[in-house]
């Protein structure tokens, strides 16, 4: 089994309460089938600081990254299979499954 970093991206999501709380409840369900596949949930991100080389900014790329998850699966169409009924597709957000290199382990510094 492989781990995929799968991450979420959206020029803008819909802010009001009641749609908010629709996509967090579509996001448990979704959860809940994908199963042991989502080796860890992730979370939601609030703000980014973008750092081209001459400096900080507030802001985002664009499309913004809105969030991830992991997911563990035997390949990569495994992956694909787990999230393509993910319900931020829906809405408009894009997903990006990511792969790490073969063989290649996290860095680990003093």
């Amino acid at each position: 089994m492989g781990r995929f970093l799968v991450t979420y991206h959206a020029a803008g999501m819909p802010q009001d309460p009641e749609s908010v709380a629709a996509a967090r409840m579509a996001f448990v369900e979704w959860a809940g089938k994908a199963g042991r596949a989502l080796a860890d949930p992730g979370a939601p991100v609030r703000s980014a600081l973008v750092m081209p080389g001459d400096g900080l900014q507030d802001g985002w790329v664009s499309p913004a990254f809105l969030g991830w998850s992991v997911i563990e699966a035997a390949d990569r169409n495994e992956a694909v299979h787990v999230v393509e009924d993910h319900p931020f597709l829906s809405l408009g957000c894009t997903l990006q499954i990511s792969e790490p290199i073969d063989g290649q382990t996290r860095i680990h510094t003093a």
